[in-house]
């Protein structure tokens, strides 16, 4: 969430970060009328109980010098009553104002390039080349099925489509990608935690899922609680409505849990496979930082989910959202794009944001500088570190035999305990 004096003192800023992301203006057009409308039922409280302090005072100076005040009380009684409204008029107002400034996104930092939309995104760098093959490579999906170890009809059958099963060597292939990303990311410092997957509406709204992305989300509604889309999610809301110290700081938390998406939107893209499913694997990275080290430790961020592809042997690159492509809460955006020689093309198998102070805004989240008055809000970043179905294809793709088997990579055998899926 922005600052609502900052966007009380800059509209034309809002307006024109607004137009960078190719967004709706009218949810701002939102916000300045019933900004509007609170300020001047605030004006019309305040001038309420300034008139009633004034009757009040004459009620005081009349009743000493035993002069009737009945028509003052009536009027006092009448004003109390008016300001009473107002003062429940002034509230939904404000109601209001914070519901339509949940709506806008974050302000691009000055360093995002822009662009209406993905076709504007800046390639910034490039690891690996893309292997060439002696024969046709195949879809991550023939190969499964002719490996027998994943099996989308039986998933269908279990839960619907946008499912899979993963069986023998595709089941421990998963697991052994879960458990290598976790190693390596507790060993450059980041803390492991496992967190609920099941969360409330104040977790969705801290991250910046709800109110924007309900249609995107799985909830039960009684209780109410959100099948979380990414573990960013709980994890950010570790220390939601907390007070930090300042040499606690930073904090870096990984986290390996299922995610669930809806995937609204999506109808007829990727029907086939493992690239866009209602459920998946994810292992993520969360970061809470000081304001004047988040874009530093962004750059960390990223380079290490990369360190995951370049132990896997996985090309890839890194390309830098446009204005018009970039999340609802991030202020800036590198995607990891692995090469998936079944489709000739980069995929996203990682998104790495700083979302500045937008999310611990929303969730409360400020730390305490030594020796100083007063808290600040810190800046929170997550990344994928990484997606583990999506991983599965790039592997899949990319380590394929004209056989038909597939080589595991060598940082990953000692997780499998085999050095080829046969």
């Amino acid at each position: 969430m922005l600052d609502l004096r900052f966007v009380r003192e800059n509209p034309g800023k809002v307006v024109e970060a607004l137009e960078k992301r190719n967004y709706d203006i009218s949810v701002f057009d939102d916000f300045l009328k019933n900004e509007e409308n609170r300020k001047k039922m605030s004006e019309a409280v305040e001038n309420g109980h300034m008139r009633l302090n004034e009757i009040s005072e004459k009620i005081g100076v009349m009743r000493k010098q035993g002069q009737d005040i009945s028509l003052l009380l009536s009027d006092a009684k009448s004003l109390s009553d008016t300001i009473k409204v107002q003062e429940a008029s002034l509230n939904e107002y404000k109601e209001k104002v914070r519901n339509t400034l949940l709506l806008i996104p974050n302000i691009p930092h000055e360093t995002v390039p822009v662009g209406r939309d993905e076709t504007e995104n800046v390639e910034i760098r490039r690891w690996g080349d893309p292997p060439i093959f002696d024969f046709s490579p195949l879809n991550h999906w023939d190969i499964a099925e002719m490996l027998g170890i994943i099996d989308f009809e039986r998933a269908s059958k279990i839960a619907g489509a946008r499912f899979a099963l993963m069986k023998g060597a595709g089941a421990r292939l998963e697991r052994a990608l879960m458990n290598f990303m976790l190693d390596l990311n507790t060993s450059k410092g980041y803390t492991e935690v496992f967190p609920p997957i099941l969360v409330n509406r104040e977790s969705m709204t801290g991250t910046g899922q709800l109110p924007k992305f309900d249609a995107e989300l799985f909830r039960i509604a009684d209780p109410e609680f959100y099948l979380i889309p990414t573990a960013e999610v709980p994890v950010t809301n570790i220390h939601r409505d907390e007070i930090l110290e300042e040499a606690a700081l930073p904090l870096y938390y990984t986290a390996y849990t299922p995610c669930f998406r809806r995937e609204a939107g999506s109808y007829g893209k990727d029907t086939r496979g493992l690239i866009r499913q209602h459920q998946f694997n994810k292992v993520e990275l969360v970061k809470f930082v000081k304001p004047e080290d988040s874009y530093d430790e962004l750059e960390k961020l990223t380079m290490d989910a990369e360190d995951i592809l370049k132990r896997l042997g996985l090309p890839y690159r890194v390309i830098a959202l446009c204005t018009g492509d970039l999340g609802f809460s991030a202020a800036k955006t590198y995607d990891l794009e692995v090469w998936l020689p079944g489709q000739q093309r980069y995929r996203e198998i990682s998104s790495c944001s700083n979302f500045e102070d937008f999310q611990a805004r929303r969730a409360n989240i400020r730390f305490k500088r030594d020796g100083k008055k007063g808290t600040e809000l810190v800046h929170t970043l997550n990344g994928s570190g990484l997606a583990i179905g999506r991983t599965v294809v790039a592997i899949l793709e990319n380590y394929q035999q004209k056989d038909g088997t597939v080589v595991i990579p060598a940082a990953l055998r000692p997780y499998m305990g085999a050095e080829r899926i046969v």
